[in-house]
């Protein structure tokens, strides 16, 4: 399904408007794709000029550390951190990462019924394709190696930034790299 700016833009902005975010796309430039999330870190643009969040833009800390509130990492340590996960999966993460906590409880502050916030979930995973593959700090394992279960009360994250948590969703395809990302500090 084609998605066009608009569109990919109002569900990015509806679902996350009320997180932490730092939602963006990049360039994808490297075999080792890891180098392109941390380029997106620093906030390379977007390839389509497409219109994220970014709720750190304005902080002071970004002076001194682009990436803010991304630690700055090397690669090799990012990469130990992700893991790859199924479509439908990713569509369920980017409905937990809606607000704190990374789950689905949330969804109950939305109008529209969880049918209507999937298919902006779809919307949003539409840009990048169907060869798209998913990548996650977030280990809430399923049944089933690959994919997460949000219906299981335990759930671990391996954060990356100066946050206390941090969990997100990394597309990647040939030509462009997605970040989704909610930061919470209790």
């Amino acid at each position: 399904m084609p998605v066009d700016q608009a569109a990919w833009e109002a569900a990015v902005r509806h679902l996350y408007e009320d997180a932490y975010p730092y939602d963006a796309t990049g360039p994808r430039r490297h075999a080792e794709w890891v180098l392109d999330v941390l380029a997106l870190m620093a906030r390379v643009p977007d390839p389509r000029g497409w219109a994220g969040l970014d709720d750190a833009a304005g902080n002071p800390e970004r002076e001194a550390n682009p990436a803010y509130p991304f630690l700055p990492h090397p690669p090799e340590y990012v990469a130990r951190r992700l893991q790859e996960i199924d479509r439908d999966s990713a569509e369920s993460l980017l409905l937990a990462l809606t607000e704190d906590g990374c789950d689905l409880a949330g969804l109950e502050r939305f109008a529209e019924s969880e049918e209507e916030l999937r298919g902006m979930a779809r919307t949003i995973l539409a840009r990048y394709g169907d060869a798209a593959t998913f990548h996650t700090n977030v280990n809430r394992p399923g049944h089933v190696r690959g994919t997460l279960d949000f219906t299981s009360s335990g759930w671990a994250y391996s954060p990356l930034s100066v946050y206390t948590e941090d969990y997100g969703l990394i597309v990647v395809t040939d030509t462009e790299v997605g970040m989704f990302w909610n930061f919470a500090d209790y």
